[in-house]
């Protein structure tokens, strides 16, 4: 923008800064004259020669302004409550709400409580499947506490289910054992065990290992029988060894010979 002192005409560059802190109203730099700027204010120069600015053209009504570029919010109105104060400047309701009157009833309690139900249910859901997992995991040292095994057994007796057997062969003693020719097959040993369950549960029955040394207690022979290999009873392998039963089996092995002198009944 351009403007001219009307004392010595001579012409001024500014911004709308300059016009800011005397409503429009500037010093000439030339002859020290205070003129109003916005008397002869032009967007351009006029070709040369001029000896004047042309003033602006007024038609006495105010420019419409429409490109806006910020619009502050409008503060919202204050709502009035009942007895004629602003909502913002009553009194909190300060009674415990257990100690409000037993007729009121709060819908958002109801809705905050339609909202945990599914949570609450689905939490639940997954505890009772990780502890079910985490008994399944633990079964056999469960099944085997002399506290909670019965309380299982009597449990799964009334709801018609069967516990898996658990295996615990530190409970299996050994009550007789004998090695002696085979009375009907040349160079084979017959040997005979008896072992019994002393475990307040049932288990199954265990591999039999049974190992034939020399004189020197080296290993001579070893055999491993499977339940299988020394009981045909499908029905009795199903049900395990009972509490307190004895169990008596005779084995038929091959004969070592002479170097073989001392043998030796393990339980896997």
């Amino acid at each position: 923008m351009y403007t001219q002192c009307p004392d010595c005409l001579t012409v001024f560059s500014l911004d709308a800064d300059a016009l800011v802190p005397a409503g429009g109203h500037v010093q000439c730099g030339h002859c020290e004259a205070v003129f109003d700027a916005l008397a002869c204010i032009a967007a351009q120069l006029p070709p040369e020669p001029f000896t004047r600015l042309a003033p602006p053209a007024t038609e006495g009504k105010p420019p419409k302004l429409e490109l806006a570029v910020y619009r502050p919010r409008p503060e919202p109105e204050p709502v009035v409550g009942a007895n004629g104060l602003p909502v913002a400047w009553q009194q909190p309701d300060s009674t415990p709400r257990f100690a409000r009157g037993r007729g009121r009833h709060d819908a958002s309690d109801d809705a905050l409580g339609e909202r945990r139900w599914p949570w609450v249910t689905v939490c639940l859901a997954l505890t009772l499947l990780l502890g079910a997992q985490v008994a399944w995991a633990q079964r056999n040292t469960l099944l085997s506490d002399p506290v909670t095994g019965p309380w299982l057994r009597q449990a799964c007796s009334m709801l018609g289910c069967r516990l898996p057997l658990v295996r615990s062969v530190r409970q299996l003693q050994l009550v007789a054992r004998d090695v002696e020719a085979h009375p009907g097959i040349k160079g084979a040993l017959m040997i005979s065990a008896t072992f019994r369950n002393n475990a307040p549960f049932a288990q199954p029955y265990p591999v039999i290992s049974l190992v034939l040394s020399d004189p020197q207690g080296r290993r001579v022979a070893m055999r491993r029988l499977r339940p299988s290999e020394y009981l045909d009873d499908s029905e009795s392998l199903r049900a395990g060894m009972a509490p307190g039963a004895t169990t008596a089996v005779v084995l038929e092995v091959e004969d070592p010979g002479r170097k073989a002198v001392a043998f030796e009944f393990g339980f896997e």
